[in-house]
């Protein structure tokens, strides 16, 4: 797939209850690598194997939840003609000035009809994985420290209006619907996951009464067996934990769902297969989510907690 656009998720601003107590987990145990921290008292931490400067924002605040999620887009000339397409569809936008986040350009924020910020932006400080470019070595003493993931991969995100998001991603930024969850009376779309790569999902929505809720931010690992070391990691360090080890039927992900100390759910993940523009969505009826293994294939469970407990 040509890659143009959209490119991939770039970073989200987090927000936690205490900000030395939420750096201990995502740098010490989620393993992130901190890479600075600003006038606002904000912490920025990237994934070993990430090049550009950052990909979480840690703020401290008085309830935890999200301020916004972004992607990076191809270059300047790309990141003019979005937000064109955007105030041409509609919707409003916002130019924050470069520098306003830490090594990171200009960005373009606007509201999605769920209540969620969203950014693009063409420009971030490359830092590098720690290898050298030229006959690299395959990891770093960085991707051994606590769980260690790859990347931030998505984020799932909860609010209303699911039908009007779909539109604003795949009519305006390029997305495309890879796989849904159809409401109980089947009407309509109440879960979708959009793509503007070949993974199985960039970012990836559910129908929710209030608005602009976080459900978790997602944490590329490589092999199952990964998956079951970040397990270990989580219990030795008495991190709570939602659902897995486990594997979706939905996307065919392995997964631990748990929280931070703030009660941020977060996900390290493995695995779903690569999709491309032309190939048949996937749908899975509200009772396939739960009986039908669409969330929990091994149990064929339906966890109250991924429905009910967001930030």
């Amino acid at each position: 797939m040509a890659m143009t656009g959209v490119l991939r998720p770039g970073h989200a601003q987090i927000r936690v209850l205490d900000l030395e107590e939420g750096v201990r987990h995502y740098r010490d145990v989620l393993g992130l690598v901190e890479t600075g921290r600003d006038a606002q008292g904000r912490v920025y931490l990237k994934c070993w194997d990430e090049r550009d400067h950052s990909s979480v924002i840690l703020r401290e605040a008085d309830r935890a939840g999200i301020d916004f999620f972004a992607f990076k887009v191809l270059d300047k000339a790309t990141l003019n003609k979005l937000e064109a397409d955007l105030q041409a569809y509609g919707v409003s936008t916002e130019r924050i000035p470069a520098g306003e986040l830490l090594e990171t350009g200009e960005r373009v924020r606007f509201e999605i009809p769920s209540g969620h910020k969203i950014e693009l932006y063409a420009e971030k400080k490359a830092v590098g994985n720690g290898l050298q470019v030229l006959n690299p070595a395959p990891w770093t003493k960085a991707s051994e420290n606590g769980i260690a993931p790859v990347r931030l991969d998505h984020c799932l995100l909860y609010g209303p209006n699911i039908a009007a998001v779909q539109k604003l991603f795949t009519e305006v930024l390029g997305f495309y619907l890879v796989e849904r969850v159809l409401t109980p009376d089947g009407a309509g779309n109440g879960a979708i996951w959009l793509s503007c790569s070949h993974k199985v999902h960039d970012i990836a929505f559910v129908e929710h009464a209030e608005p602009g809720k976080l459900h978790h931010l997602s944490f590329l690992l490589e092999s199952w067996d990964e998956v079951l070391r970040a397990a270990d990691i989580m219990s030795m360090n008495n991190v709570p934990i939602d659902i897995g080890p486990t594997r979706h039927g939905i996307t065919r992900g392995c997964t631990i769902y748990a929280w931070d100390p703030s009660g941020n759910r977060f996900e390290t993940f493995m695995g779903g297969y690569q999709p491309y523009p032309d190939y048949e969505m996937t749908t899975w009826t509200f009772d396939g989510l739960g009986s039908g293994g669409g969330l929990d294939y091994p149990q064929r469970k339906l966890h109250e907690t991924f429905l009910s407990v967001v930030t």
